[in-house]
């Protein structure tokens, strides 16, 4: 089964009877066993169909600045002002603690690792392995080993056995400095963790809010929808730029706590006051129930809907130049 990671993961709702940590509104995300029962019984294997990737990213050069490309899922590369940071980069084959078994992926990542430029800042939104891919992790350690690693309270330990330095760990509203002009706060979103079957909620998930000396960009992870967005934007201010997440909501009486749709992500946008949005975490693995192009069609529906322009939330191609410097900082 394509989905037999998640539904592992999910699982650990029914084993664990503690948790580290919880949402901001004390909530539990816990499912009873006569519903994961019921998913398990009814999933849907979606069918295979890769999503048209774009080979302009071969034309970034030492000299380029200020863009955006979309890698897949919820990896990006960000550079502004001539810094590199890439957000859950995950390159291996399968979301998975598993090399042979596992989510695989639907299209391989638009940029290949070995052909990024030097990555200054890694950030972690959360330790699922579709975010988290500790291999991917100790590849870029080994390229530059001045990369910083900014990852959520409880999952320092992980990149250290690895051998992997410079890593920062963080509690919501804790921030980073770097340069000075460059700030790094995470920020709660509503999810949970686990990588196996004991370490359920044991450490935290999140976003992250980069503010640059002239633009801000805020990266959501992966989350259901809540009114932490709202006090994202009263503490922080407005995104000029937030990167959400459309998919892996279906089916939504089972997902929606965790996983928000298309029209929850446009809801998201704007109670962050987001200039604009770019959308993530559907084309690329096969976690949930919903067919592969559904997210993009249902946001353009939930976009028309609402009178918003298409350009006010976009999904770009993966491995497209988005020109930051076209954009209204």
């Amino acid at each position: 089964m394509q989905k037999s990671l998640i539904t592992l993961l999910l699982f650990t709702n029914l084993l664990m009877s503690s948790e580290r940590f919880t949402n901001t509104n004390n909530i539990s995300d816990e499912r009873s066993f006569k519903e994961f029962l019921k998913w398990t019984l009814t999933s849907k294997n979606p069918e295979r169909v890769e999503i048209e990737i774009s080979n302009e990213w071969e034309n970034l050069d030492q000299d380029y600045k200020d863009y955006i490309v979309w890698i897949g899922h919820a990896t990006f590369l960000i550079n502004v002002d001539g810094i590199n940071i890439l957000t859950d980069p995950v390159f291996s084959k399968r979301a998975s603690p598993m090399r042979l078994a596992g989510p695989k992926r639907y299209i391989p990542p638009a940029i290949p690792l070995d052909k990024l430029p030097e990555i200054d800042v890694v950030t972690i939104s959360h330790n699922h392995y579709d975010h988290l891919d500790i291999r991917s992790l100790k590849k870029l350690f080994e390229r530059n080993k001045d990369t910083v690693f900014l990852v959520p309270k409880g999952d320092k330990q992980l990149l250290q056995k690895k051998g992997i330095k410079n890593v920062y760990e963080f509690l919501w509203w804790e921030d980073k400095e770097l340069n000075k002009e460059l700030k790094f706060t995470y920020t709660p979103v509503q999810h949970w963790s686990a990588r196996g079957l004991r370490d359920r909620n044991k450490s935290l998930w999140g976003g992250w809010f980069i503010q640059f000396p002239e633009r801000t960009i805020y990266h959501a992870g992966d989350t259901g929808y809540s009114e932490d967005f709202i006090e994202t934007r009263k503490r922080l201010g407005s995104p000029d730029l937030s990167l959400i997440p459309i998919g892996a909501y279906a089916p939504q009486w089972f997902m929606g706590y965790s996983h928000v749709n298309p029209e929850e992500a446009v809801r998201i946008s704007q109670d962050l006051g987001s200039k604009q949005s770019l959308a993530m975490h559907w084309g690329t693995f096969p976690l949930t129930d919903e067919e592969v192009l559904e997210p993009p069609a249902l946001l353009k529906k939930a976009l028309k809907e609402k009178n918003l322009d298409e350009e006010y939330f976009m999904t770009l191609k993966p491995g497209k130049i988005f020109n930051l410097s076209q954009q209204e900082p």
